[in-house]
């Protein structure tokens, strides 16, 4: 297979990006990496890389300053590597650059999956006993309750696919777990996320952040974007000086709901983060797990979630 990586994603690429392709490549020989950047930048480096790399020229970057439209540009290297992905020249794409680029590019380059509105980010953490998938953690910062719901669904679906959870639990996260408790947003969602028939899957309600931790009441937990992201910093720092999420879970989140495989890396990610979301696309990949959720998506839920949530 062939992935594609950012070769300017993150605070101290592209040296990491490269050392990540390295790591990743000496894990997984079949893999075919290709680094999307500016010529000179890929030059310092292309004499260390290893068999099975090539390069792909693109203008720039997109810093983490600029609008998130700027990562729709061709011309970006997050913008190449997304037309590459939408031309079926790569099977996935990696990045640790900035996570509203990377999600611009893609709605713009390869669309979202019929009647969905907005993808999310979905990341697979370290539960008490199993794992936990958190979603939305840094697509979207304003959302509505139809896309709690929609978000879900697609969680639920990446939890049976990709952490092998037969039954998922759904959590929606809030400040308590009595119903009624939080802002309009979670008040009206918990109300809808009721009404939905679930198959193979049960709404468990309102939860609060330790379940995350704890994964005890929920396997899957849908919040917004910015809650998401908050959340997931905070335990990226609690568990500072050990590994985090866990051995084997992969460092980088899935863009769920569009029509092709996109991971995002956190934006201080090391060479070993990079080579972890390399890791996770490739598998994801292997397994179809983004064809096999659109399909189940499409069958089941998505024309009728926006019917039933507010």
């Amino acid at each position: 297979m062939r992935i594609a990586v950012d070769l300017l994603g993150g605070d101290e690429a592209p040296a990491v990006v490269v050392d990540g392709a390295r790591q990743a490549c000496s894990a997984d020989s079949d893999l075919e990496l290709v680094l999307v950047g500016p010529r000179p930048a890929a030059d310092e480096f292309s004499g260390a890389l290893p068999a099975g790399v090539s390069l792909v020229a693109a203008e720039r970057g997109v810093p983490m300053s600029a609008p998130a439209a700027d990562g729709a540009d061709p011309r970006t290297s997050i913008g190449a590597a997304l037309r590459a992905l939408a031309g079926r020249r790569v099977d996935a794409i990696v990045s640790a650059g900035a996570s509203g680029a990377t999600v611009a590019a893609a709605v713009v380059s390869i669309g979202r999956l019929p009647g969905l509105r907005r993808p999310a980010l979905a990341a697979i953490l370290p539960g008490a006993g199993h794992p936990v998938v958190l979603l939305d953690v840094g697509a979207g910062m304003q959302v509505k309750p139809v896309d709690l719901v929609q978000y879900a669904a697609l969680g639920a679906g990446y939890a049976r696919l990709a952490a092998g959870i037969a039954r998922p639990r759904i959590g929606l996260l809030s400040v308590g777990s009595e119903p009624g408790k939080g802002d309009r947003l979670r008040r009206v969602t918990d109300v809808a996320l009721r009404a939905v028939s679930w198959a193979d899957t049960t709404y468990e309600g309102p939860v609060e952040g330790h379940d995350v931790v704890a994964g005890g009441r929920a396997d899957v937990v849908v919040t917004d974007g910015f809650t998401g992201n908050v959340l997931l910093k905070a335990l990226e720092a609690a568990y500072a000086g050990r590994t985090f999420p866990a051995p084997g879970a992969p460092r980088a989140a899935v863009l769920l709901g569009v029509a092709g495989t996109v991971v995002v890396c956190h934006g201080a990610a090391s060479g070993a983060d990079i080579a972890s979301g390399i890791a996770l696309a490739a598998r994801l990949v292997r397994t179809d797990v983004v064809g096999r959720l659109a399909r189940r998506t499409a069958d089941a839920r998505a024309a009728r979630l926006a019917e039933v949530a507010p």
